[in-house]
């Protein structure tokens, strides 16, 4: 097993008086693709969530236990989230480009991090959409609208727009379910050549794509972990009843 780039520790989620995730242990590999599989409302989203902040948003959301991210715990005092976001990156469900030029889009977050060098930021934004296989189609019309690309061209978009600002982690919220099968190609392609540079946490509902793209795969199962491996074994050959139940369908 690899080094882990983000150790979950005895980590738990409550929403108001309902517990979703119980005491969760996972480490997180470097510079490879960890998949979360598992039925839906089982918390695959809010574990992906947890990891950089975002269920912050909720009012009524607390934890227990720690997540470590370069040997500091990403809940401790005197940690700023919006950083912390700018190192671990997320892609959603739905791509969600900013009603803006594919150009904006890309150099936003550059600009937000007070880049003002526009031969740079230009240079950056060119790099990210290459990075993200999307630059032959889109270089002859940066400044036109993002909200004109297809449904897997904005998530590409979207995919660059997470990496111009050089997070270490990316978090995928099932970035192809919608899509049709060719812009899901294109997407897990790209998910396999990123992980080069990132580290990358793959929530998706789809089994083969799991199967394809990850190289470890974390089975969840009523907010807790039920087991963790190499994808190939937990596929091949599971330890626990209930993943082997779930992977051949007969579930639920």
């Amino acid at each position: 097993m690899p080094a882990g780039k983000i150790s979950i520790k005895n980590f738990s989620v409550f929403f108001g008086e309902k517990q979703v995730l119980f005491d969760i242990n996972l480490d997180i590999p470097e510079n490879k693709v960890t998949a979360i599989i598992g039925p839906s409302g089982c918390g695959k989203s809010t574990l992906l969530r947890s990891i950089n902040r975002m269920n912050d948003f909720f009012e009524n959301m607390r934890i227990q236990g720690e997540i470590i991210f370069e040997n500091q715990n990403i809940y401790g005092n005197g940690v700023d989230p919006v950083k912390l976001r700018q190192r671990i990156g997320m892609v959603f469900q739905k791509p969600n480009p900013f009603p803006k030029s594919i150009f904006e889009n890309v150099a936003y977050g550059l600009k937000i991090q007070g880049w003002r060098d526009k031969k740079a930021i230009a240079q950056r934004v060119e790099e990210s959409l290459k990075a993200a296989a999307l630059w032959d189609e889109v270089k002859d019309r940066l400044h036109g609208s993002a909200l004109l690309l297809s449904g897997g061209q904005q998530q590409r978009l979207c995919i660059a727009r997470a990496i111009a600002v050089e997070p270490e982690v990316l978090l995928m919220d099932e970035p192809a379910s919608a899509l049709d099968p060719i812009a899901t190609a294109r997407i897990e392609e790209l998910i396999k050549t990123l992980k080069d540079q990132y580290t990358i946490v793959l929530v998706t509902h789809n089994m083969q794509e799991a199967a394809r793209t990850s190289d470890y795969t974390a089975f969840l199962l009523m907010g807790k972990l039920v087991e963790f491996g190499p994808t190939h074994q937990i596929f091949t050959n599971p330890q626990k009843k209930e993943t082997e139940d779930y992977l051949t369908g007969r579930f639920g």
